[in-house]
């Protein structure tokens, strides 16, 4: 097991060095992460390639058994390639150049800018193919994050032309699924369709598509240029990884297409940055961890595991006593099998002064030193158990060309793709219940459940995958505007929602809702929820059941014959239609129901308490971590605020497990 810290050394006065690797060891940690972001100090000027600096750290870190993982440096690219190459610099939405100061400012599509990453990379690589002590490359550094997934530069408006003529070949076929037609936007040309950049109203909804598919296309073909590169250079000892960033789904990028060509997936978990006032739900960043481990269906690293409070300008909530380190023990709970804090000392120059680390400016050991000393002494004791496969009967489907739909069209004010998606992954979360996170392009026919969120585009292929995995035995749950779309972003003509998908749901759908800021409606239960009351935000479909069984209608003066939430049995299986945005405990007391029909293994914990279960041998073990800032008493086990443990399931005094 692989446990350390992010560590630039280059940072520091070089007499630093031995004391930090010396205080980084006797922490307990037997990895560092270097070199990412230092191009310049390897090429101070073209073709002039020096890496006896790395050479030197990677000599004494050896000294003190401390593996090494190296990150190429394509993030950050020397001042003298952008004097040089201008054009290998991106543009924003309006035209206005990124230039250089910040990081990621590179064009994925400038042939120049792969050249010199091709250069800088092999020459790396080669050099220390042979190096034991590198067990490890990072493909450059959270491709996509923080706008970087964009650019609007000319390069990049001819290759889209370019891809759009080698997809439609005929422009005609463009036209007419575009439906060019509305507000003549007609083409005669590829060399005439635009850049969707700021103009009056918006841009046509499937051109925005193709555009998002372009961008994704764009970032991991340079990603795979990278890979295949490194692979072909690299020790037959040293493995290939990628740091993905949170905020996956706002991304212009399908991360799938380069975890598919990595050795493992790596995450930077960060459950609060700058600006937040208080940290992420606990099940939103349980969700980000089913989301890294399902890119590859097998446990993955984390490499920057959030110790300090972070802002570049505006500094965010300070991680409460020992609530960083729970962070810590929660990515392991989900599958984290390796993990490296982030950073070793925050640096005291540059843009992130306020990235705070380890060890803070005065570089004196203290309260978040002594929590990570503790955290490793802890968990390697436990590493067959955290390096055990995760077992799920239930999966979280998603669909890169939906969640790009969605963000074109936003439809309510109050949508949020992600928010949506959580609405129904947190109750089977809240049960303890084991759940991955996984594209819709994976095989999900061996799960017993699946959660399908805001799924509006809906082709007749997948549809029949629905049908089928209902037909069998499975259950399914849609939320609203499921079905609505084609592959195009265009809506489905001639069919009553939910289109393809109506079948098996047992339901139509002939008028919908948008619910603004601060607009509630009145949800009442129906049949064995009679009694049972909540509200709804955000959207609300108005359901005519055809087959299907009402649990909940609306409860307002003109909607009362209207669904809200209908049961459908299809088959062998059973499918839900949850038409709105309800309550969590209108949706809670469903999982409930789900879990307990089917036998999903489940645990009912107090609220704030996330217990996961992992398998090693014959054994069970509890993985127990409090998100709360109270203390909590559990079967006889006395939780402190934020504290963890690591329990045996027969350690529990009670059975009720």
């Amino acid at each position: 097991m692989y446990l350390g810290v992010d560590y630039y050394p280059e940072h520091w006065e070089g007499h630093m060095l031995e004391q930090d690797l010396e205080r980084i060891r006797n922490m307990g940690a037997n990895i560092i992460r270097i070199g990412e972001f230092a191009w310049h100090l390897m090429e101070s000027s073209e073709g002039s390639y020096d890496f006896s600096f790395f050479d030197n750290v990677i000599q004494r870190a050896k000294e003190y058994d401390l593996k090494v993982m190296f990150g190429t440096p394509t993030a950050t690219f020397p001042a003298w390639l952008a004097k040089k190459h201008q054009s290998v610099l991106s543009k924003d939405e309006y035209g206005y150049i990124r230039v250089f100061g910040g990081r990621r400012q590179y064009c994925y599509n400038s042939d120049i800018y792969r050249e010199y990453s091709k250069k800088i990379v092999e020459k790396l690589v080669e050099h220390y193919q042979n190096e034991k002590n590198i067990v490890a490359w990072q493909i450059d550094n959270e491709f996509g994050h923080e706008g970087s997934d964009l650019c609007y530069c000319e390069l990049c408006h001819r290759k889209f032309q370019q891809f759009l003529s080698e997809k439609y070949r005929d422009v005609d076929e463009l036209n007419k699924v575009y439906g060019t037609i509305f507000w003549g936007q007609t083409y005669n040309k590829f060399e005439e369709i635009p850049l969707p950049q700021p103009t009056i109203t918006t841009h046509n909804p499937a051109l925005r598509l193709d555009w998002a598919r372009f961008r994704s296309h764009s970032i991991n073909t340079y990603a795979k240029m990278q890979i295949d590169l490194v692979k072909a250079c690299k020790g037959e000892h040293q493995e290939v990884t990628h740091n993905f960033s949170g905020g996956f789904f706002d991304k212009a990028y399908d991360l799938n297409v380069v975890a598919e060509d990595l050795d493992f997936v790596s995450y930077d978990n960060y459950p609060v940055w700058g600006g937040l006032s208080e940290p992420l739900k606990p099940e939103h960043i349980a969700m980000t961890h089913d989301y890294m481990r399902g890119l590859k269906n097998k446990n993955y690293w984390i490499v920057e595991e959030l110790m300090g409070a972070q802002g570049h300008n505006v500094i965010g909530y300070l991680p409460r006593p020992n609530q960083a380190k729970m962070w810590a023990y929660q990515a392991m709970a989900h599958g984290c099998e390796n993990l490296l804090f982030f950073r070793w000392r925050g640096m005291t120059r540059g843009a992130e002064q306020f990235c705070l680390g380890i060890i803070d400016q005065n570089n004196e050991t203290g309260r978040k030193h002594e929590e990570v000393k503790s955290y490793i002494e802890d968990v390697k004791k436990h590493e067959t158990i955290l390096k055990s496969v995760i077992k799920s009967d239930i999966a979280v489907l998603y669909d890169y060309d939906n969640n790009w739909s969605w963000h074109i069209q936003q439809q309510s004010a109050e949508f949020n793709f992600t928010q949506e998606l959580v609405r129904l992954y947190a109750p089977f979360y809240r049960l303890n219940a084991n759940i991955d996170v996984v594209s819709i392009e994976k095989d999900f026919s061996r799960y017993r459940v699946i959660i399908v969120p805001v799924m509006q585009v809906i082709d007749e292929e997948l549809g029949r995958r629905f049908e089928a995995f209902a037909r069998n035995g499975g259950t399914i749950i849609f939320s609203f505007r499921a079905g609505i779309k084609d592959r195009d972003n265009n809506l489905h003509f001639e069919k009553v929602y939910p289109c393809h998908i109506r079948t098996i749901t047992g339901i139509k759908i002939l008028e919908s809702e948008a619910l603004q800021r601060g607009q509630q409606v009145q949800v009442a239960g129906v049949g064995e929820y009679e009694g049972k009351e909540g509200k709804c935000t955000v959207w609300r479909d108005l359901i005519t059941p055809e087959k299907a069984q009402v649990l909940y209608r609306y409860d307002d003066k003109f909607y009362r014959e209207n669904a809200c939430i209908t049961l459908n049995h299809y088959g062998a299986g059973n499918v839900y239609y949850v038409g709105a945005g309800v309550d969590g405990q209108i949706l809670q007391d469903i999982a409930r129901v789900i879990a307990d029909d089917l036998g999903i293994r489940t645990i009912d914990s107090p609220e704030g308490l996330e217990i996961m279960i992992r398998e090693a041998g014959q054994e069970e073990w509890c993985i127990i971590n409090n998100h709360s800032e109270d203390e909590i008493m559990f079967n006889g086990i006395k939780m402190a605020a934020y504290g963890s443990k690591i329990l045996k399931r027969s350690e529990l005094i009670t059975t009720t497990l």
